[in-house]
This record gives structure tokens, sequence and C-alpha cells, in this order.
């Protein structure tokens, strides 16, 4: 039993690295001289690296709310967790933990989906980065760990 609670906890501390490397680095889409995240668009000219704001679209700040939830309903269900561990009696189950990760879940898809359908196809060479891939990534990590929190 101690196994398993430590590999659930263990499970929650990736999850929680691949949302905050996701949702922090600049690589959503990348292309040629421009990359792209969800924060900033960034240029490299003649050396030089140039940002500038992401665009004022809804779409990206819908993208920006779910991916900025998803990070912290995964905080809040590692806390839930924690406490619970300490606090549930013996054979208990941790409902609570598991909704707060179902709602992270929830929220990192409907992130993944709105940047796939809405992303601008600005540049003939641009493709999905790695930060694009580790949001997908940790989307189907969390049902195994819902699965072990009931």
């Amino acid at each position: 039993m101690l196994l398993i609670l430590l590999g659930v906890l263990i499970l929650h501390l990736i999850i929680l690295v691949l949302l905050f490397v996701s949702t922090i680095a600049n690589a959503w889409t990348v292309g040629g001289t421009k990359s792209t995240d969800l924060w900033y668009s960034c240029l490299t000219t003649n050396g030089g690296y140039h940002c500038s704001s992401a665009s004022n679209e809804d779409w990206i700040q819908a993208v920006q709310a779910l991916m900025v939830l998803s990070v912290l309903f995964c905080i809040f269900s590692l806390v839930f967790f924690m406490c619970q561990l300490f606090t549930l009696v013996k054979g208990g189950r941790f409902f609570f933990t598991a909704i707060f990760q179902i709602l992270a879940s929830l929220f990192v898809m409907c992130g993944a989906i709105i940047y796939t359908v809405m992303s601008p196809d600005g540049e003939e060479d641009a493709a999905f980065g790695f930060a694009y891939v580790l949001a997908w990534v940790s989307f189907p990590q969390q049902p195994p760990l819902r699965a072990m929190c009931e």
C-alpha cells in the first residue's frame, strides 16, 4: 500500500512538472525564425531575439486561463492528497483529490484543443513545439492517477 501511495505522489509531481513546463515554455508553435507560446511571440533576426506579447484574441486568452487553471488545480490536488493521506481513515477513498485531478485534466484538454483548432498558420514551416506536446502528454497521465486515488 505504501508503494502505491508513493507512486501516486510521484505521478502527481510528474504531472505538475509537465504542466508547469508546458505553460511556461516558449515553444507551443515553432518554425524557422519564429516561436510562439501562450504569452509571447518571439522572432529571431540577425542574431537578435525580439519578443512581443501574445495577441489579445479571445481564444489565446482562453487557452492561457485554462492552462493556468490546470496548473492550479493540479497543485490543489497534490495538497489535498497530502492532507488526506494523513487525515483519512484507513481504507478511505481520495475522492476530493480525484475531483480536482479530473478538473485539471479537463482544463488542460480543453486548452490544448482550443490551441490546436485556433493556432495561427502564419509561417509555412510552422509546427507544434515541445511545450504543446507536453500539454497533451500530461493529459493522459492524469486518468491513471485518478484511478489510483479512488
